[in-house]
């Protein structure tokens, strides 16, 4: 029976349903799981929220969602410790029954699949750009072939780093990640300060606040969300407490609102309205540093795949066998999942508008409604009073963004280019290499 929050934030809320023996992560592992989490392919998208909001109004927003993204991570674990539960899906379960329990389900198995679907479309798009710039390799060459590319990276690495059942393990592969992200974001600000004079500012593009705002929301919330991994990263923990999760939490969501700010920031200043949602695609394709750049960031969502694949193979068990699997279950669901993930990335080769919806209609109720209405109900008092009123101006909160993005999403929907050259880059003078034809 799980120990209740009665002894002071030293308690340990959830006891952890490891098998002896098994290894635990420290909080400093622990940390780099969950800001490599929150830090996926959603940070490219960050510049075009700005765009989409306004600088000032973005920045706002980005530091909201942040600070909701933090209080609903600490009030997720509190709900479990109120109803007795170790997990998100039991957790909805022993509070709003059946149909709670298969509504979080459907969202907590949409958000990461559809997520490593963008990654696998991302790291196509991203590396075949790479693969380009090395000589002898052309547009008709096998590398530059983004099928070829996410097949390769999926049989070598996504796959492989998928099947471990210790999440302990990706501790390292982690920071590996982080380390990625950070130089990602150091080109990122040289290229603002390099580049970004040799781009005329677009009409309009320091205004306070744009009508898309609601829209840049939702992007926002898409690329902080990480509750789907939070009883993961919490049961992992060696000595797993509210004091300890609470540190990790201010410290991993606190490190990636830094990184994500900053990302932002270089990389709207740099391009302004011309930002697109890939960041990536705003890049010359004769920029070394960029395309650098763009092998990290391959190399960084690649190694951030297989968290995304231990949830959605954690939501299957539980709805399908409600069990522990068995190491041949482990590994049938593991390729399951990943076939069908890398098929439907070599059937699309744009996910705009659909990473937008599901910023909107998955990640929103994720972060702002379900943690706050499960906390609600299980917490005594009234719903004005304390931190019931947070969480229920969370839950009305979450409700607006979720309705006004959706319609703000079809009316202004997001543009793909993939690929096309920009404007600016026949007159760019930033690299010595030949340009492409």
């Amino acid at each position: 029976m799980a120990q209740r929050l009665n002894n002071g934030e030293g308690s340990t809320l959830i006891p952890p349903q490891k098998a002896a023996g098994e290894q635990r992560s420290s909080m400093i592992s622990a940390s780099f799981n969950f800001i490599n989490s929150i830090i996926g392919s959603g940070i490219i998208g960050l510049p075009y929220a700005l765009n989409q909001a306004g600088l000032p109004l973005g920045l706002l927003l980005l530091i909201v969602v942040a600070f909701i993204t933090d209080y609903s991570i600490i009030l997720l674990i509190k709900g479990g410790n109120l109803s007795g539960t170790n997990s998100y899906q039991s957790l909805v379960q022993s509070t709003f029954g059946f149909p709670g329990f298969l509504i979080l389900s459907v969202l907590q198995f949409l958000y990461p699949f559809i997520a490593m679907i963008s990654y696998n479309i991302t790291t196509g798009d991203t590396l075949t750009k790479v693969f380009q710039r090395i000589p002898g390799v052309g547009p008709d060459h096998i590398l530059a072939e983004r099928h070829f590319v996410i097949l390769l990276s999926t049989v070598a690495f996504t796959l492989p780093l998928s099947l471990y059942r210790n999440i302990e393990r990706l501790g390292k592969v982690s920071f590996l990640s982080m380390v990625l992200t950070l130089t990602i974001l150091i080109i990122v600000i040289i290229r603002a300060a390099t580049f970004g004079p040799q781009i005329v500012p677009t009409e309009n593009a320091w205004a306070f606040a744009k009508w898309n705002a609601v829209q840049a929301a939702g992007i926002m919330s898409f690329a902080f969300i990480c509750h789907h991994n939070s009883f993961l990263i919490y049961g992992s923990l060696q000595q797993p407490t509210l004091a300890n999760w609470s540190r990790v939490t201010h410290v991993s969501v606190g490190s990636a609102l830094i990184i994500s700010a900053a990302f932002a920031v270089a990389g709207y200043t740099t391009f302004t309205g011309y930002t697109q949602g890939d960041i990536f695609e705003n890049y010359c394709r004769n920029d070394n540093l960029a395309t650098f750049g763009r092998f990290c960031f391959g190399l960084s969502i690649i190694t951030t795949f297989p968290l995304e694949c231990f949830v959605t193979r954690e939501v299957l068990s539980n709805v399908i066998c409600k069990r522990d699997l068995s190491k041949t279950e482990h590994v049938a669901m593991t390729l399951l999942i990943v076939a069908v993930c890398t098929s439907m990335s070599l059937a699309f080769d744009c996910l705009g508008v659909v990473l937008e919806l599901n910023g909107v209609l998955s990640a929103t109720p994720l972060i702002f409604i379900i943690p706050s209405a499960c906390f609600l109900k299980l917490s005594t008092g009234r719903w004005y009073q304390g931190e019931n009123l947070i969480s229920a101006v969370l839950i009305f909160v979450g409700l607006f963004v979720m309705i006004t993005g959706l319609i703000m999403t079809g009316l202004y929907p997001q543009d793909c280019s993939h690929g096309a050259e920009m404007f600016y880059c026949a007159d760019a003078n930033i690299s010595a290499t030949v340009p492409p034809e």
